[in-house]
């Protein structure tokens, strides 16, 4: 049995990647800060889960996952988050600091230590779920967008060192995901958080977990270097309004218009 380790596993993308893998019969090491959530997780998983405390912010943190680990196939870099929703010139340093240690210092931390396992196994995959808005500027994401920029040249510069090497990289940017994004974002304000939701179906943490599992299943010599996942409703970082279907009127039959005889 192969194993997998998927960051930021307490909820939302990370505990539905979870389950996702170890229904697919992969042995899955859920890390996270929360380890009470976690050993929920783990019962929807199975016994051959595995709970780590995980501050991917914290060397020490990190260290103690990749030094209990044997063996590593399959590394999920799904840690991350936004605080705030602020132009650059309400800008705060502290929520800026923060995007840029979850997001591209963790992913740059967890990688580092585990890419040993991943090329001893001979067939590694590190898969990363960055965000479109590594794609789109949108107004009020300015420190997002910027950790979520540094994020994918971080996962461009990976496939690159690792070219012609048995670890395969993938950079999958979900939309709009209904989860604890947003609660997070908006410090726990319920109302601003449904807001992001409001008038279209978005996409559940399910949905991107079936494209992690999806990327992982493939044989070893299919890479996909990236995959954009939005809802119907979302064009890049935009919703849009959910038309109703066209009303057609079924036009009468054509009355057949006699000919005259030919003479």
């Amino acid at each position: 049995m192969r194993t997998a380790v998927v960051t930021g596993a307490s909820s939302g993308i990370g505990a539905a990647t979870a389950v996702a893998l170890a229904r697919d019969n992969w042995r899955v090491v859920l890390g996270a800060r929360r380890t009470d959530r976690l050993a929920e997780v783990a019962k929807r998983c199975g016994p051959n889960a595995i709970v780590q405390r995980l501050d991917v912010t914290d060397q020490a943190s990190v260290d103690a996952l990749a030094g209990g680990l044997q063996e590593c196939t399959l590394l999920v870099n799904n840690a991350g988050g936004a605080h705030g929703l602020r132009s650059i010139a309400e800008a705060q340093d502290g929520e800026w600091e923060w995007m840029l240690q979850t997001n591209v210092m963790g992913t740059m931390r967890v990688t580092r230590a585990l890419l040993p396992l991943l090329l001893a196994s001979g067939d590694g995959i590190v898969i990363t779920i960055a965000s479109i808005a590594a794609h789109y500027p949108y107004a009020g994401g300015s420190g997002y967008n910027a950790a979520k920029f540094a994020e994918r040249g971080l996962v461009g510069a990976l496939r690159a060192d690792l070219a012609g090497l048995p670890v395969r990289v993938t950079e999958i940017d979900p939309g709009l995901v209904r989860t604890e994004f947003s609660l997070v974002r908006f410090d726990g304000d319920e109302s601003r958080a449904d807001a992001t939701y409001e008038g279209i179906t978005p996409l559940v943490a399910d949905d991107v977990a079936e494209c992690v599992r999806w990327v992982a299943s493939l044989p070893s010599h299919v890479n996909i270097d990236g995959l954009s996942v939005l809802a119907r409703d979302q064009i890049g970082p935009v919703k849009t309004t959910p038309k109703a279907p066209r009303k057609t009127t079924p036009k009468a039959p054509r009355k057949a218009t006699p000919r005259a005889p030919r003479e």
